[in-house]
């Protein structure tokens, strides 16, 4: 196996069962990279994640852009798709959640953070790219924090600094003498474990996602040697079925974090009783 943690394979090629070698397992260094710019040491640096992150955003920029820069009332096949994922979101997600009349104007919001998180994970399927952006925390933890700043500052803005500690702590008076126990769980929760949970639950399914597909991979081209090719061709039959519910989850991740972000944005909103 080769002793350099950040190499852009995340295996020895010439390393096969019954040649001496051991499984080369994926792990951590599977998530690690070269810069392709800079010098990591110093912090300043550009690497694959962030080329995929750039390029994801061109993409997702310049497909919208094509579908509506000359927009038809008979729309194209390119048009009807943008327009297609476009309403999904907004009546799927936005409108049923938050409601048509206060939700309108959060719809380029979760729009793009729906086709935003959807394409860093495509990456994990797409050849030569075959890396989630979101298995990296850094990405989810970003996104989580806009989304969070903007729910505490909706909150504040909607009830004031009275209203808005109602809202955040549950505020109950007729749970008696457990209202103070219970506000401290509720203002911990909303304040502190609902954003770690938002990115950590996309950044988790991600990881653990192409750690799998790295596992039956890696196992595939391991056991290609000798006896061994029986077992490998089982494994690339799980490399294909893996793959496959792979794209399922990562479409699944991308509504789950809009679905959260909106469930936050109409918590902002709504009257305390």
């Amino acid at each position: 196996m080769s002793a350099d943690p950040t190499q852009t394979l995340a295996f020895d090629t010439s390393c096969h069962l019954f040649d001496g070698c051991g499984f080369p397992a994926p792990g951590l260094h599977s998530f690690l990279f070269k810069p392709l710019w800079g010098d990591a040491d110093s912090n300043l640096y550009f690497n694959k994640t962030m080329l995929l992150a750039l390029l994801g955003s061109i993409i997702i920029v310049g497909f919208f852009w094509a579908a509506f820069a000359k927009p038809k009332v008979v729309p194209g096949k390119l048009q009807m798709i943008a327009e297609s994922g476009y309403d999904f979101i907004r009546r799927g997600v936005v409108y049923e959640t938050i409601g048509k009349k206060e939700g309108e104007k959060y719809v380029p919001l979760v729009v793009s953070l729906f086709f935003f998180v959807w394409m860093m994970n495509l990456w994990s399927v797409i050849p030569v790219a075959q890396f989630p952006v979101t298995s990296i925390i850094s990405y989810p933890a970003i996104l989580a924090a806009i989304v969070y700043i903007l729910w505490v500052g909706l909150t504040f803005k909607r009830h004031g600094f009275v209203g808005a500690f109602k809202n955040f702590t549950g505020y109950d008076k007729s749970l008696g003498a457990v209202l103070p126990l219970s506000m401290t769980i509720e203002l911990f929760s909303n304040l502190l474990v609902r954003p770690f949970t938002h990115a950590v639950r996309l950044f988790a399914n991600m990881f653990a996602g192409h750690t799998l597909l790295l596992l039956f991979t890696i196992a595939s081209w391991y056991m290609l040697n000798g006896i061994g090719i029986a077992y490998s061709a089982v494994s690339f039959v799980m490399v294909i079925v893996m793959t496959a519910f792979e794209l399922f989850i990562q479409a699944v991740q991308a509504y789950v974090f809009v679905l959260l972000t909106c469930s936050f944005i109409q918590g902002a909103l709504a009257e305390h009783h």
